[in-house]
């Protein structure tokens, strides 16, 4: 391994840390493109960099996902209910998750994931007002629903918030819980998914060293190390900032990542 690289993952665990905190997230939005590029400069195997970046990220998401969620339940925050109806839902859709996407080529999952994370950008610069009279659905709608976001959060490797939060608030969830629920959802779809990147790589040819399946090992220790102990700031600046504007320079930080992974899929193509 690079020893140079270290610095690099714990700036970029503070980084998604804070925002995992902030705004519900996982990361995977951020991580997977700077891990994209960092495995595709130190020459991991082609076939393999799309789902090793993506399956590392979700591994980090656990962790960061337990910080994060822990804070925001001090403050009493988190609907463990809302949670709990969506886990068998989550844990279906996490494990398909990756399975389909380690199938897929390299070019067309960068594609996806650049198209997921305008998706993700242009609802929250939306930020459409809801329906006064909707209400969460029933167990078996929310079990769907948490299936919808497993399965897509685990193919491109984030907590699923840029689903499970306008979700939210769309059934008249303000918005503060949202983002704590999301925090705590985050974890299954996380230790799913990476369950399902690390089967999926399993003894593929041409992994580099220290990677178990698609989960690189050195940067997900350097990633944990800052990112959980950055979580419980973002989580306390959450209940304090104006989540309008700070919704507002992430989705404009989401466009210039998208933006990013479609020139990977025209160079991975």
């Amino acid at each position: 391994m690079n020893l140079g690289l270290v610095p690099v993952f714990l700036a970029l665990g503070a980084f998604i840390g804070f925002l995992a905190g902030l705004l519900g997230i996982g990361g995977g939005f951020t991580t997977v493109p700077v891990l994209l590029e960092i495995f595709s400069r130190e020459g991991f195997a082609r076939e393999h960099l799309v789902p090793m970046a993506i399956g590392t990220s979700a591994a980090t998401i656990v962790f960061t996902g337990i910080s994060s969620a822990r804070a925001h339940h001090a403050r009493r925050a988190v609907l463990w209910g809302v949670v709990g109806a969506m886990v068998p839902g989550i844990v279906v859709g996490s494990l398909a998750g990756p399975q389909i996407a380690s199938r897929l080529p390299p070019a067309l999952m960068s594609a996806a994931f650049g198209a997921f994370i305008w998706f993700g950008s242009y609802r929250m610069l939306r930020n459409k007002p809801p329906v006064a009279s909707r209400q969460l659905p029933g167990k078996l709608g929310m079990a769907g629903v948490g299936a919808l976001i497993g399965l897509i959060a685990g193919m491109v490797g984030t907590g699923g918030a840029f689903l499970a939060v306008p979700f939210m608030t769309r059934c008249n969830i303000r918005l503060h819980a949202a983002v704590a629920t999301s925090a705590a959802m985050s974890i299954p779809v996380a230790i799913f998914a990476a369950a399902g990147f690390i089967v999926a790589g399993w003894d593929k040819p041409g992994l580099p060293p220290h990677a178990i399946g698609y989960v690189y090992l050195p940067a997900l220790v350097a990633i944990v190390i800052t990112s959980t102990l950055l979580a419980p700031l973002g989580a306390r600046k959450a209940h304090e900032w104006p989540v309008d504007h700070l919704r507002r320079a992430f989705a404009a930080m989401l466009f210039c990542l998208g933006a990013y992974m479609w020139h990977k899929a025209w160079t991975l193509a």
